[in-house]
């Protein structure tokens, strides 16, 4: 059977017009043409579709079927092309994000998200919390298409743009001695004379690497008395006086009664976030939407 698309359309036009004349004038087509186009049709679908004579044209009860499932398919057809057009312009689709327990805190960051839900309803975005290096592997099968992260060392297949530099600082209790360099920043060197409360290496894989890094190379040994795997559960413990913190500048949207956040006067200790993906895969075009926005809002 060799139905095409265009002997639908005909017949369409002739089952409206009920005339063939009117019918090929419509499709811009001669008479003769058209005719054995329907006649075609009838032969393949081999039932008779439409009652002719020297007067009249009338569909036949095949032919009354025949039709409503000729509209059908080609409403199939145009929502099918709608759709994929849409897919090509990113305003559908689904999108997979990775994402670290800080993200969230980043204001650009979720004001992109929040930009980009209200522009594009349609696409269904999948958030999965991951800290920076549980990224890595479904970053490279493509179960995620892009992570939000911190600065890492990356496999040879993944590259990154970066977001952000965010700054460090000390968190520490209300009462603090620390507190005293408020206004002019604390010496990281102090932090030698107080308990840490410090994330769980498998956790914040990124920011225990990189607090450790500033702690040493500063030549200070960190006294470490607890640790735990939640943004919010170190900022409590810091609340309840059970030692004091280095976080990045985002936590400060964490508001804890009794934290207060102090800068370095030091040192110029930043911590990079990135935008990762996978340079041997096709970004999907929502992707490449939402990570055109992120770098328009956090770079540019």
């Amino acid at each position: 059977m060799a139905i095409e698309l265009r002997h639908l359309r005909y017949f369409i036009a002739v089952a409206e017009e009920l005339h063939f004349g009117r019918a090929a004038e419509r499709l811009h087509i001669s008479q003769p043409p058209l005719s054995q186009q329907i006649q075609s049709l009838e032969e393949q679908v081999k039932a008779k579709l439409l009652e002719r004579n020297n007067r009249n044209v009338s569909l036949t009860p095949a032919g009354n079927m025949f039709l409503k499932e000729a509209y059908q398919i080609l409403s199939q057809v145009d929502a099918a092309v709608s759709k994929a057009e849409r897919m090509e312009k990113g305003e559908l689709g689904e999108l997979s994000i990775g994402f670290t327990s800080t993200t969230p805190f980043m204001n650009k960051v979720t004001m992109s998200l929040r930009q980009y839900r209200e522009a594009f309803p349609e696409v269904a975005i999948h958030m999965h919390q991951m800290n920076t290096k549980q990224q890595i592997a479904p970053l490279l099968t493509g179960r995620l298409d892009i992570g939000i992260m911190r600065n890492t060392i990356l496999p040879e297949q993944l590259d990154y743009q970066l977001l952000s530099k965010e700054p460090f600082m000390v968190a520490v209790y209300e009462g603090h001695p620390l507190l005293m360099y408020e206004q002019t920043g604390v010496d990281i060197r102090l932090l030698a004379d107080y308990p840490l409360v410090f994330f769980e290496r498998e956790v914040g894989t990124a920011l225990y690497d990189e607090i450790n890094h500033l702690l040493t190379s500063a030549g200070v040994t960190p006294k470490i008395t607890q640790e735990a795997g939640e943004a919010m559960t170190i900022l409590g413990l810091v609340s309840a006086g059970m030692g004091i913190s280095i976080v990045t500048e985002s936590f400060t949207r964490m508001k804890i009664d009794g934290v207060k956040y102090i800068n370095f006067s030091n040192i110029d200790a930043v911590s990079e976030v990135w935008l990762v993906y996978n340079t041997r895969r096709v970004l999907p075009a929502a992707a490449k939407t939402l990570t055109d926005l992120l770098i328009k809002n956090m770079v540019g």
